[in-house]
């Protein structure tokens, strides 16, 4: 008889452990430039944004042909061997690309800080707080982590970025 309640009594400690260890703290990431371009793709600001990164890649384009057609001019100085254009080619080849790599970082951290100026707008992010706080509380998610911002986030599984059923909710709540 003693044995048996020993036995029952290891089974129900074992059992309530198996009910603690699926008490798991559940994460999601969303990335909220994502949702606001998405969301917001026909507002003039985003508009606005899209020009501006269209204008700035087509720059870096033009930029990288021209770099392109003067180390096609050089190999073609150096065949004939003309070492002083060959020269002068690899200056203007050494500046263009400095520049490139300059005007590309800066115009980068200029539509990064657009970018995240857009998501700032007080009544998208009480929108999104609304429907990111339906999400988590559906499915069972303890904490939602803003994927762009957070710098302790070195990894996360795409099965816990949210950010899509995330636009699809605010997408079908505004009858798009």
């Amino acid at each position: 008889m003693k044995r048996a309640w020993c036995v029952w009594g290891c089974f129900a400690l074992l059992s309530g452990m198996g009910l603690g260890a699926q008490q798991l703290t559940r994460f999601a990431v969303v990335d909220i430039a994502k949702v606001y371009t998405a969301f917001f793709r026909e507002s003039r600001a985003v508009r606005e944004f899209e020009e501006r990164s269209a204008r700035v890649q087509a720059d870096i384009d033009r930029m990288t042909a021209e770099i392109r057609d003067l180390k096609s001019a050089l190999l073609n100085a150096e065949g004939l061997g003309d070492q002083q254009q060959a020269l002068r080619l690899q200056n203007d080849i050494y500046k263009k690309s400095e520049y490139l790599k300059e005007y590309f970082q800066i115009k980068t951290a200029e539509l990064n800080d657009q970018r995240a100026k857009l998501a700032q707008s007080a009544s998208f992010l009480e929108q999104v707080q609304r429907e990111i706080r339906y999400i988590a509380e559906s499915e069972g998610y303890s904490m939602v982590l803003n994927l762009k911002e957070s710098g302790g986030i070195l990894w996360h599984s795409p099965s816990v970025d949210i950010t899509d059923k995330l636009i699809q909710n605010l997408l079908a709540k505004a009858g798009r």
